[in-house]
């Protein structure tokens, strides 16, 4: 079907403006936003756009969020410090959202901070399609980090492979250090998962670890890749021979590192499809016969 018509312009301030060219009075409306960097200009056009769809009488406005921005600041680990997260559920609600479809929040509790429905979709449907079809020999599923234990123990569940974690030690938000390897994986291919990366701090000492540890060949599943400068550079000189990722997040060409973008408009366009028709949107998150949360 045919994008909706609407108008997003700013002013010589840099104020932005929103006009609906439709008309959307009882319509079921989906406002699909990744809120990747510039995560504040993009949250506030949402906002803007949704007050402009509820003024206008449409009778359900669904926020589909391909990226969850501020999700990595989801609780208090230091004294008077924001937990934005919530706050972002709380402005989406404000603004007119009746529900919410996200994909690969940083940490699920995020759809416990709503008191609207949420529907948490996970990339790895896609990504298993295409690590299916590399047929990687002797293959071990590794996460970077204690955090991604439940997503690597997923991923290896549905890859029939094996599962190592390395421990890692946080330094500041851009700096990582990775301490050990628990698992074998010599002589293996290592497959790194994580659900998301901007500085590659983590991704880089973790692959260097791995690569010490007698890996054959590193390969970085992650399903945001936001990557600033930083995080570029990194992986240009790192031992991670290619880096899978989705296109949930706005990101400029990258030359020096070999980047697989997979599509999940697929999936976000049935999960659309299924809440307008009020189907069951669980089974597009299960696959070969298991879960992957």
């Amino acid at each position: 079907m045919e994008l909706g018509k609407c108008t997003v312009s700013a002013f010589p301030d840099g104020e932005t403006f929103v006009k609906i060219e439709e008309n959307v009075r009882g319509e079921d409306v989906f406002l699909v936003q990744s809120t990747s960097p510039p995560t504040n200009h993009y949250l506030m056009e949402m906002f803007i756009m949704m007050d402009a769809l509820r003024r206008a009488s449409a009778s359900r406005i669904t926020a589909v969020l391909p990226f969850y921005g501020y999700a990595r600041q989801d609780r208090k680990d230091q004294p008077r410090v924001p937990i934005t997260a919530k706050l972002v559920a709380n402005l989406l609600v404000a603004a007119g959202a009746n529900r919410v479809l996200a994909m690969d929040l940083h940490a699920q509790q995020i759809q416990g901070f709503f008191d609207i429905p949420v529907d948490h979709l996970y990339a790895a449907p896609v990504m298993y399609d295409y690590l299916k079809a590399k047929n990687l020999p002797r293959l071990v599923v590794v996460s970077p980090d204690i955090g991604g234990l439940k997503m690597a123990h997923a991923y290896s569940q549905v890859l029939e492979s094996g599962l190592a974690i390395v421990a890692k030690r946080r330094k500041s938000p851009t700096e990582t250090e990775a301490m050990a390897v628990i698992g074998d994986i010599k002589g293996n291919n290592v497959l790194m998962v994580d659900d998301l990366t901007e500085t590659a701090g983590t991704l880089s000492k973790a692959a260097k670890l791995l690569k010490e540890n007698g890996a054959a060949s590193i390969i970085a599943c992650v399903s945001h890749a936001i990557l600033n400068d930083m995080g570029i550079e990194r992986l240009r000189n790192s031992c991670v021979d290619e880096l899978i990722t989705t296109d949930t997040v706005l990101r400029p060409a990258i030359d020096g590192v070999k980047i697989t973008t997979l599509s999940v408009a697929g999936l976000l366009g049935e999960a659309i499809k299924r809440i307008n028709c009020n189907s069951s949107v669980t089974s597009l998150f299960e696959f070969k016969g298991g879960r992957t949360s």
